[in-house]
C-alpha cells in the first residue's frame, strides 16, 4: 500500500531542493549577475550545427556567458535537445522524434546535412547539456517544444535539474504561457521566462499571470519603457537579434538599429542579448561596456 504521507515527504523534499538550488549565485538579471548575458541562441548556430555540444562549446569561446537549447521528448520519454518535431532538416534520419526510442536518436547523424566536416555529431540528451553547462559555468535557457506530452517534458527537465544540481543556472521558456503556469505550479523554484512576439498593454501583468520571472521579446517588439517597467518588478528580458544577414537588409537601406540596440545594453535595459552569431552578439556587449 502506498504511504501518502511518504510521498509528501517526498516532494517537500523535493521542492525544498529546488528552491535552495534557485537561491544560488546565477542571475539572469544583468544588474545581479555583473554582466550583460550573451545568449548563443541553439549554440552557435550560425557556423555550427544547431543544438549540438560543439554549437554549445563554440558559443562559450565566442564569448556566450548562455545558450539557448530546444526539448522534445523520444518515444520513451528521454528529453533531448531538438528544435524540430521531427528529425528530418538536422539529421540523416526521418520521423517523429516522439515515434522513435533513445537508441534510435542517438544513431542519427547531426552535423553531416550542416557540414561534413561536423559528420559523426550526435544529438545530445538533456542530461548531458546540463552536466556540460555545470562544468563550464553556462547558464542556460530551455525551451520546450514538446507540444504532445508538454507536462511529462516538464516533468522530466524538472527532475533532472534537482538530479544535476543545476536549477540555478537554467530558466525554462515557452510560447505555451498556460503551461508555464502549470509548471511553477508543480515546481516551485522553478525559473521560467515567457515568449512573445508582440508588445503587451501590460507586459508585467502577462508574467505575473502565468507565474514567470523573465520574458523574451524580438528587438523589433522591445521598447525602453517596457525594459524599465520589468525591471521595477524584478523581472528580467531577454532580446533577440537577428541574423546578420537579415540586419543587411537595414543597413542597404541607410537603417541601423544597432546604435539604439547598443544604447539600451549600455543604459543596462537589456539583460539577455540571444542570437545566431555569438562572436556579433558579444561583440555588442563589448561596445557598450557592459561585458562584465
Amino acid at each position: 500500500m502506498v504511504d501518502p504521507t511518504k510521498n509528501h515527504r517526498n516532494l517537500e523534499k523535493s521542492r525544498r531542493t529546488m528552491e535552495d538550488q534557485a537561491n544560488m549565485a546565477f542571475s539572469f538579471l544583468a544588474r545581479e549577475a555583473g554582466r550583460v548575458h550573451v545568449c548563443g541562441h541553439r549554440g552557435y548556430s550560425l557556423h555550427y550545427p544547431e543544438n549540438t555540444l560543439p554549437a554549445f562549446e563554440a558559443a562559450k569561446v565566442a564569448g556566450a556567458t548562455t545558450v539557448e537549447i530546444d526539448v522534445v521528448l523520444t518515444a520513451d520519454a528521454e528529453p533531448i535537445i531538438l528544435h524540430d518535431l521531427t528529425v528530418d532538416r538536422t539529421t540523416n534520419g526521418f520521423g517523429f522524434a516522439a515515434d522513435l526510442s533513445l537508441e534510435q536518436i542517438r544513431r542519427l547523424d547531426a552535423g553531416i546535412r550542416f557540414h561534413p566536416a561536423f559528420a559523426g555529431t550526435k544529438i545530445p540528451t538533456v542530461a548531458e547539456a546540463l552536466d556540460w553547462a555545470k562544468a563550464d559555468d553556462m547558464g542556460v535557457v530551455l525551451e520546450i517544444k514538446e507540444v504532445e506530452r508538454p507536462d511529462i517534458a516538464v516533468d522530466r527537465v524538472a527532475a533532472l535539474l534537482r538530479a544535476t544540481g543545476t536549477v540555478d543556472r537554467v530558466i525554462v521558456i515557452s510560447f505555451d504561457h498556460v503551461m508555464l503556469k502549470r509548471a511553477v505550479e508543480r515546481h516551485p523554484g522553478l525559473r521560467t521566462e515567457a515568449i512573445t512576439h508582440a508588445r503587451h498593454a501590460d507586459l508585467v501583468g502577462m508574467l505575473k499571470a502565468c507565474g514567470a520571472n523573465s520574458v523574451s521579446i524580438e528587438l523589433d517588439m522591445f521598447h525602453p519603457d517596457d525594459a524599465k517597467a520589468l525591471h521595477q518588478a524584478g523581472f528580467s528580458n531577454r532580446i533577440h537579434v537577428p541574423r546578420p544577414e537579415v540586419l543587411a537588409q537595414f543597413w542597404r537601406s541607410g537603417r541601423d538599429p544597432l546604435p539604439d540596440l547598443v544604447q539600451w545594453i549600455a543604459d543596462g535595459l537589456i539583460d539577455t542579448i540571444s542570437g545566431d552569431d555569438a562572436p556579433f552578439i558579444t561583440m555588442l556587449v563589448k561596445r557598450a561596456g557592459r561585458a562584465g
